[in-house]
């Protein structure tokens, strides 16, 4: 399942993101959202746990705790389709 990450304190690592995530089960991908230009978090990013009751256990656990001053959000990421 793929799980969207939002407010996330602009300096938390993607290191200590992941961190957040592993007690909770494996984890496939981590990827914090940075800006291109100045190299800084934009504040979101996206954990890929293959296994749904982890991933479903992750967002209960952290969504809308307090990490770095900022208070998580956690869901299921929506896959967007592409409009011809």
């Amino acid at each position: 399942m793929n799980l969207l990450v939002r407010n996330i304190a602009r300096t938390l690592t993607e290191a200590e993101l992941l961190a957040l995530f592993e007690p909770y089960g494996s984890i496939q991908s981590c990827t914090l959202v940075m800006n291109k230009e100045s190299g800084l978090s934009k504040g979101f990013g996206f954990i890929e746990m293959p296994k749904v009751g982890e991933a479903k256990a992750a967002i209960l656990g952290l969504n809308g705790k307090d990490v770095g001053g900022s208070k998580l959000r956690v869901k299921k990421a929506e896959i967007k389709q592409a409009v011809d």
